[in-house]
């Protein structure tokens, strides 16, 4: 089982939830240093602390606030006195409201850089926020403002996407095709130019997360290898070295997963 986590961690009222979309406000005394274990998932890492926030995939950094796009093995996050504001959108939400950036494939860009010229007046309202209540309000408003002129995701993509994660990533592709009426290329075509990954990948990935999920709540490999829907305990080790570089037993001491029952307890918002 995780160890009690550093972190405060702050969460919305129901009020704030936008489908596909879920929000935490983290803060950290001292030095704060983690990996990030991959997740199915593009996150907004908003810095509202009095230092930068220095995020890190071995050839990129970013100081202040990034996004973070899907399967970012080997990322790194910290600084001090770190104060951030994290939103984790699922893909077809991120392909709408971030203009593309989950399908571009990109593991980590700049906030600016993807938000627009709004980023920094957004950044300092969130700064001059009273409490985090008000800025989870003034995110949920400015994420909602962006989905009418977005970019557009087939619903068939969409409908995809949701059973590879309500299935925890099993769900064939082949029958996802023929469910929504298309070719098995044109969906993963569709799915890659829009979701930022072929539909395999994508089912490898919210496959992982939920294992990884699973070995920190105290699972043995086995077992879960066994519910993850893995060919045994060995195709697990195999999976969780490619995504995250690490054993299944040290995958399930990771800090970066301490924190998701508090943070994150709904991950239907995968699903949005």
């Amino acid at each position: 089982m995780q160890p009690p986590t550093p972190w405060e961690i702050a969460t919305p009222s129901p009020s704030w939830r936008l489908p596909g979309v879920a929000m935490a406000g983290f803060r950290a005394r001292g030095t704060a240093d983690l990996g990030v274990v991959p997740f199915p998932a593009v996150t907004l890492a908003i810095d509202l602390g009095p230092e930068p926030l220095l995020v890190a995939d071995g050839g990129r950094q970013v100081r202040g606030s990034a996004v973070i796009g899907l399967a970012p093995g080997g990322l790194w996050g910290g600084g001090r006195e770190v104060q951030c504001l994290q939103v984790r959108l699922s893909p077809v939400v991120a392909h709408t409201v971030l203009e593309g950036f989950a399908a571009e494939g990109s593991p980590l860009a700049g906030w600016d850089e993807v938000w627009g010229r709004d980023a920094a007046r957004l950044e300092e309202q969130l700064r001059a926020s009273a409490s985090w209540e008000e800025r989870f309000a003034l995110m949920a408003g400015a994420l909602a403002a962006r989905r009418p002129e977005g970019r557009p995701v087939d619903k068939e993509v969409a409908y995809a996407w949701s059973e590879l994660a309500r299935s925890h990533g099993t769900a064939r592709v082949d029958a996802l095709a023929a469910e929504v009426g298309w070719s098995r290329k044109r969906l993963w075509s569709r799915f890659r130019s829009q979701v930022g990954l072929p539909p395999k990948q994508a089912a490898r990935l919210v496959r992982f997360d939920h294992a990884a999920h699973r070995l920190a709540a105290g699972g043995h490999p086995a077992a879960v290898a066994a519910e993850a829907g893995y060919a045994d305990q060995s195709h697990l080790h195999r999976e969780v070295a490619d995504f995250a570089r690490l054993t299944p037993s040290a995958v399930a001491r990771e800090p970066w997963l301490s924190v998701d029952g508090v943070a994150w307890s709904s991950p239907g918002y995968l699903r949005g």
